[in-house]
């Protein structure tokens, strides 16, 4: 795992331990990161804009990228490609329902939202347990940096037993060049990719498929995708038909 890393403010440190130790070392220290992390987002304007810290306009090339990588995930993880399946998905994070909306209703025939500052499954990630074998997919997009590493780890394991046979989760995160970043304005940690693959080792995960995410302003964070499974996995190289929408559908 990687050693160094960074907070907004241009500290350095030498570890993820030596910084979550100070930010998270104590019960009260926990508990206070959660809260500021929530009350963060509760002072945000519901709205794409609002959601997506100013860059609204990203939302299209964001779509579009989870929506190829989901596709080709489909067809090779599913022998009917999920078209003959009442597929179910989680939102994880799902905020406004932003990526329900524009992307999951159209591929599945359900899909629960997990949200710690509205109403729906109104439960932050670090206390959820989704009932067993409901899902197909459980999708964790821009949410799991407030996590911290131990929460992480067990937000996976205890999601685990959410996933019918054969479900796998897609992690769509922003990425640090190396080490961390620290964003002390809403409790949240960018990971690197060489991070995310040792926590993920510590979940008892496997990496399926990944890909970057492209089209976005190069003064952001890079971001990937990540298909990850319970099982090791079979890559699947017949080729099949492009995954048609499961049910076509939106919220108004």
């Amino acid at each position: 795992m990687e050693a160094a890393g960074t907070d907004s403010d241009g500290r350095e440190f030498k570890s993820p331990d030596e910084m979550w130790l100070e930010h998270t070392g104590d019960n009260n220290k926990k508990t206070q990161w959660y809260r500021d992390g929530v009350a963060y987002w509760e002072g945000v304007e519901a709205s794409v804009n609002g959601v997506l810290g100013g860059y609204g306009h990203v939302n299209d090339a964001d779509v579009k990228g989870s929506e190829g990588f989901l596709q080709t995930l489909l067809a090779e993880l599913f022998v009917d490609g999920g078209i003959d399946r009442h597929l179910v998905a989680l939102d994880c994070g799902s905020g406004i329902g932003r990526i329900t909306k524009n992307l999951l209703i159209r591929y599945f025939n359900e899909v629960d939202l997990l949200e710690p500052a509205t109403n729906f499954y109104c439960v932050p990630l670090q206390e959820f347990t989704p009932d067993v074998g409901r899902y197909d997919v459980i999708w964790v997009q821009w949410c799991i940096g407030h996590l911290t590493d131990d929460d992480f780890v067990s937000f996976f394991n205890r999601a685990k037993i959410g996933l019918k046979p054969g479900g796998f989760f897609v992690l769509k995160e922003n990425l640090a060049r190396s080490g961390f970043v620290l964003d002390k304005e809403d409790r949240s940690i960018t990971r690197s990719d060489s991070y995310f693959k040792g926590l993920f080792s510590r979940c008892g995960l496997h990496l399926y498929n990944s890909r970057e995410q492209k089209g976005l302003p190069k003064e952001l964070f890079a971001v990937k995708m990540y298909a990850l499974t319970t099982d090791i996995p079979k890559k699947v190289t017949k080729a099949r038909s492009k995954v048609k929408a499961n049910r076509p559908g939106i919220i108004k």
